[in-house]
């Protein structure tokens, strides 16, 4: 397992759950100087940051690429997998197969959470998850192509009315045509939905690529009341190996939230700094 945190670049974000803001070098250099292994990045499009500037930074203070968020396509441009117009869909489509190609040049997959949209009144939820089902086999094929797997999210029930637990993202998952689609775990949106967050990891498996690491409040995790032990000890029973990325809070700012964020893995997965 290894370390991440979140950077975000886009102001109309600003409220959002990240750790770190505005300036790309600063945050690489503050997550390196901690001991992460990587950083999570926020952009508004694919080529908001020019990769040869990326790759500089990235080997500057030796921090990896763990992945690139996809949310600005939504909140920037209103796009959606599932909106009822197709030239939306399709556009939606093309956004975010400039960034997982983007991504790609990191070996970092691309994130699908707010940009799988809704099923919106007059739209049946079944035509909705078909729409999203076709979207996430032509973006999977594309990361294919690219050598990564594609991420998607399961969201609590108050930001999406289609995929909310583990369980259900699996089933989407087992009903694609492509199979390089994986799923995140956000422990913040499964504190909401999941009965047990540990069992759901475990149940989940090798369909989880991508851990987002926060509290119950949305806070580092450490200030909330999220049981980490057991989480730790499901994500250790799955073999999980991939990237473990604070999407919280930056409470009560962005270089304590970032200190309390290492310190927790540090307790709860020391491994993480083994490996």
């Amino acid at each position: 397992m290894k370390s991440a945190v979140t950077i975000a670049l886009v102001p109309e974000i600003k409220t959002g759950p990240w750790i770190y803001w505005h300036d790309l070098e600063t945050g690489m250099a503050k997550a390196a100087d901690l001991g992460f292994d990587a950083v999570e990045l926020f952009t508004a499009s694919a080529d908001a940051v020019a990769p040869d500037r990326l790759a500089a930074l990235g080997n500057q203070f030796g921090v990896n690429i763990a992945a690139v968020g996809t949310g600005a396509g939504k909140v920037l441009q209103g796009l959606t997998l599932t909106d009822p117009d197709p030239a939306v869909r399709s556009k939606a489509v093309a956004f975010i197969s400039d960034m997982i190609a983007f991504g790609a040049g990191f070996g970092a997959p691309a994130i699908i959470g707010s940009m799988q949209g809704n099923a919106v009144p007059g739209v049946e939820r079944a035509q909705a998850l078909e729409w999203l089902a076709e979207g996430l086999n032509i973006l999977g094929k594309q990361a294919e192509d690219n050598g990564v797997k594609l991420i998607y999210e399961p969201l609590n029930r108050y930001e999406t009315n289609l995929i909310n637990r583990l369980e259900d993202g699996v089933n989407l998952l087992k009903s694609l045509d492509n199979q390089h689609v994986k799923l995140l775990a956000d422990l913040f949106h499964m504190n909401i939905e999941e009965t047990s967050l540990a069992d759901s990891i475990r149940s989940a498996g090798s369909y989880i690529g991508h851990v987002h690491f926060a509290d119950s409040n949305r806070r580092p995790i450490g200030l909330g009341h999220t049981e980490m032990t057991a989480i730790a000890t499901a994500l250790q029973d799955i073999d999980y190996q991939g990237y473990i990325s604070a999407e919280a809070f930056p409470w009560p700012d962005p270089d304590q939230a970032a200190k309390q964020t290492i310190e927790s893995f540090k307790k709860y997965l020391p491994r993480t700094h083994e490996l």
